[in-house]
Parts: C-alpha cells; sequence; structure tokens
C-alpha cells in the first residue's frame, strides 16, 4: 500500500499547478498552428513538443546530473545550442539550399537586406529604455532579423537566461510571416506599385557563384571576424552547391545533417520555455518587443523598396524589400503571394530572394556587430 501511494504521488496529476497547465496549453496551441495551419511546422512542431515535454510536472528531460545520477536527455542536447554549435551548422544548411543567384544579378537589392536590419537597431534602442541590460537588449533587438538561430547564436552567447523567450518569440514570428508582414506590406505600397513587372535578371556564370561566396567571407572575415562563425558556416555551405565537386557534402548539409540539427535545436529550444521561467513580464515585454522589431525590419525593407521604386523610374516593386528581413524563403514567398494578388502575372519569388539573402547576411552582421561591441 505504501508503495502505491508514493507511484500516486509520484505522478503528474497530483503535482500540476496552474502555470505547467498554461505552458501545456500553448504548446498544444503551437503544435496545432504547426500540423493544421501548416506555419513552418518544421521549425514549430519540434519546439512545441519540447515545451509540452518539459513542462510535465516532475518531468526528468532537462535535469542536470545530481549524486553520480545522469543529466535528462534534454539537457545533453541544449549543450549543443550552450556551446554556439547548432546555428552556425543550420547556416551551413541554409546555405547549402540558398542560389544566391538573385543577389550576384542584382546587387543592389542587398540595400533592401541592410534596411531591413533597422528593426533589430530600433528594437535595441527600446530594449534599452525600458530596462535591460545591453547585452539583454542586443539579444532582443536580433528577433528584428527574423532568423532563428541568429537569435538563439547571439543570446546564448550574451543573455543566456533570456534564451528561451527570445528563440520562441523568433521562431514564432518566422512561422507566423504569412499573417504578419502582408497588412504592414499593403498599408505601405499602392496598388500600381504593387503590380510593377520587374525585368528578368540577368543569368549568372559560374565562377560568379563560386567566387561570390569565397569574396563574401574574405571582406566580412577581415572587417568583422566575430561573424565568422555564422557567415562562414553560410559560406561554406554555399561553396558546397556551387563548387561542382562536393555534391555529397552539399546533399549532406542540405538533408541529413540539417534534418538532425533542427530536430535538436527545435526540441532543446522548447525546454527552455519551463513555466517557471517564461510566464514572466519580462519573457512578455521581450514577445511584445520582438513583435515590433520584426515590423519595424518589414516596414524599413518596404520603405527603401519604394525609394529605388522612385530611383530607378518604377523599375523595383517595393514589395520585394519586405522579404530583408532575412526568413529564408518565408518573405520571399510572401512577396510572391501579395505581388500576385495584385497582378496574377506577376513573379516576383526570385527577384525577392535577393533581399531575403541580403537579410541573412545582414542579420549575421548585426549579430557580429553586437558581438564585438558588447
Amino acid at each position: 500500500m505504501e508503495s502505491f501511494y508514493n507511484f500516486i504521488n509520484s505522478t503528474g496529476f497530483l503535482n500540476m499547478d496552474l502555470s505547467s497547465l498554461i505552458m501545456m496549453l500553448i504548446a498544444l496551441f503551437l503544435l496545432y498552428l504547426g500540423i493544421a495551419k501548416k506555419y513552418e511546422p518544421l521549425l514549430l512542431v519540434p519546439i512545441s513538443f519540447g515545451m509540452l515535454l518539459v513542462n510535465f510536472p516532475l518531468s526528468p528531460l532537462m535535469n542536470p546530473p545530481d549524486s553520480g545520477q545522469p543529466g535528462g536527455l534534454l539537457y545533453y542536447l541544449y549543450m549543443g545550442i550552450e556551446l554556439g554549435i547548432y546555428p552556425p551548422l543550420i547556416f551551413m544548411g541554409i546555405g547549402a539550399m540558398t542560389d544566391f543567384s538573385p543577389l550576384i544579378s542584382n546587387p543592389k537589392t542587398l540595400l533592401l537586406g541592410a534596411a531591413a536590419q533597422i528593426g533589430i537597431f530600433g528594437t535595441f534602442l527600446g530594449a534599452l529604455a525600458l530596462g535591460f541590460s545591453p547585452a539583454e537588449s542586443a539579444s532582443i533587438g536580433i528577433i528584428g532579423g527574423a532568423d532563428g538561430p541568429t537569435a538563439i547564436y547571439l543570446a546564448s552567447q550574451k543573455a543566456p537566461h533570456l534564451l528561451g523567450a527570445v528563440s520562441v518569440a523568433a521562431y514564432s514570428y518566422m512561422a507566423l510571416v504569412p499573417i504578419i508582414q502582408p497588412p504592414i506590406m499593403r498599408l505601405l505600397t499602392t496598388e500600381k506599385e504593387r503590380k510593377i513587372v520587374m525585368e528578368e535578371l540577368r543569368e549568372t556564370s559560374k565562377r560568379e557563384k563560386i567566387l561570390f561566396p569565397i569574396v563574401v567571407i574574405l571582406v566580412t572575415g577581415l572587417f568583422l571576424p566575430t561573424a565568422l562563425p555564422l557567415l562562414g558556416m553560410l559560406m561554406l555551405g554555399n561553396l558546397f552547391r556551387e563548387c561542382g565537386v562536393t555534391e555529397r557534402l552539399s546533399k549532406a548539409s542540405q538533408n541529413e545533417l540539417n534534418n538532425i540539427i533542427v530536430i535538436f535545436l527545435g526540441l532543446t529550444v522548447g525546454a527552455k520555455c519551463s513555466s517557471d521561467y517564461f510566464l514572466t513580464v519580462q519573457t512578455i515585454q521581450i514577445i511584445i518587443l520582438g513583435l515590433i522589431a520584426f515590423g519595424m525590419g518589414t516596414a524599413a525593407g518596404v520603405l527603401m523598396g519604394k525609394v529605388m521604386c522612385k530611383a530607378t523610374g518604377g523599375k523595383v516593386n517595393p514589395l520585394i524589400g519586405a522579404a530583408g528581413v532575412s526568413a529564408v524563403p518565408m518573405a520571399a514567398r510572401v512577396c510572391q503571394t501579395v505581388g500576385q494578388q495584385a497582378n496574377p502575372s506577376n513573379y516576383l519569388l526570385m527577384f525577392a530572394m535577393g533581399p531575403n539573402v541580403g537579410g541573412v547576411i545582414g542579420s549575421a552582421i548585426a549579430a557580429g556587430v553586437f558581438l564585438a561591441l558588447l
């Protein structure tokens, strides 16, 4: 009978509290968005499931080693984030999967990616004004880049205690790009601007594609060595893709390795969202600031697109500026969708990939700047 009572007392039913229940409901809602609504399921499903697992009462998955007993599974997997391993490897996969040709053939779209980073630095100043430390403010502001690996990398280096809130906010807003961006894009552009059909991109040569990642890393590596872990892996992955002699490595970076890291990263990001840590005023502030950062980045990219539209005599569709927030390739697909709603014969996807890639590079550089200065 005593053993029976001990068993009953060790179950989650008798140890459940309101905060754990709330977090489990949030996890189930995010699972619903990922599965039923298909909002970036490759990210949202493992994150929300990790959140669910860690919020069960007495869950051992994030327990540290104690008295010779091994720690929980997710405790050890989380070391890949803590040590800064997962985000650069994700960047290598992104590089291997991404065609940089739109940026190479139309390099001025790099300005759109740069403009979208205004959301990062604007929110950095806003977080400072709210009383966050410079390191915490940088970790919050980087959410505006809509680049989950970059946000995780910077937060793990500068504000690890904010990692759960920062990473969930960053990946949630990435997943919600199709909902958040279109109203901002329509508000800041006219129907005439949205209907603009852009001229066909020039074809890039094999030599250009091979030289691009090498030149980029030579320049950025000399000016900003702190950005090398992210940009270096991004360019390495792209070199695997384009050089023509490493097809197996390119496929491994795009598929097996990338998929494994996404699973580990998603689970451990969700596992940092325990109820005692996540349900705080500070976390709510971070989520709100992250949304502001993302909105500012989208708006700045679109406004720069309008400037380029005027400067080129109406040859640039301002919608592609929204892709500068770097959520690859979701933001580019949103530009395509909004453009086709205004003009069914409009195909903006490849044009939007230019600022999209520029945004990835820009957010990594912004993270490097924060790492160097703070």
